[in-house]
């Protein structure tokens, strides 16, 4: 992994001429290391496509990660962290566009390279806004109790599959 690619996981600001990290709540730290996770997805179909591996044993990793951390995340994003903009907020009216637009794309079984292309495009950009401007709009809204509440739901189990076909390898 080059330095440039873990420089783009975390969301930074420029601070005169040296950019630092963005500060996170604690409450939406776990939300983050799902969206590391799911960077690190990106950046398998990138090195699988690379290599030349066939797309459809990609998908099928794509596939089990979306099933198993993807869609629980998506559903709390929906369910706990979006309501603390409101359902007609513009980020929220986008976030759940681009989760409708993701869930199409995973769920759909004819993986070509073209579509993991088009997948790990998408899903890297919707990564990025959310951690760059609709996080950011959330702590600076929601109050402290409503973030103390987030933090006991977010606290849940993390994706780690155990056998997993190594193709990025």
């Amino acid at each position: 992994m080059s330095a440039s690619w873990r420089w783009n996981l975390i969301p930074y600001v420029k601070d005169g001429m040296k950019p630092r990290p963005l500060k996170r709540h604690p409450a939406l730290q776990p939300l983050s290391r799902e969206h590391h996770d799911a960077l690190m997805l990106c950046w398998k179909i990138r090195k699988g496509l690379a290599k030349q591996v066939e797309p459809l044993r990609i998908g099928a990793y794509a596939a089990g990660f979306f099933r198993e951390q993807l869609e629980p995340h998506f559903s709390f994003e929906e369910e706990f962290l979006f309501p603390l903009l409101g359902a007609s907020h513009e980020m929220v009216q986008q976030a759940l566009r681009e989760h409708a637009q993701l869930r199409e794309l995973f769920i759909d079984p004819a993986y070509s390279r073209e579509k993991l292309e088009r997948l790990e495009k998408e899903l890297e950009g919707h990564i990025r806004f959310e951690e760059r401007v609709l996080f950011q709009e959330i702590q600076g809204v929601a109050g402290e109790a409503q973030m103390r509440q987030l933090a006991l739901l977010a606290e849940r189990a993390v994706y780690c599959p155990t056998g997993e076909d190594q193709f990025w390898l």
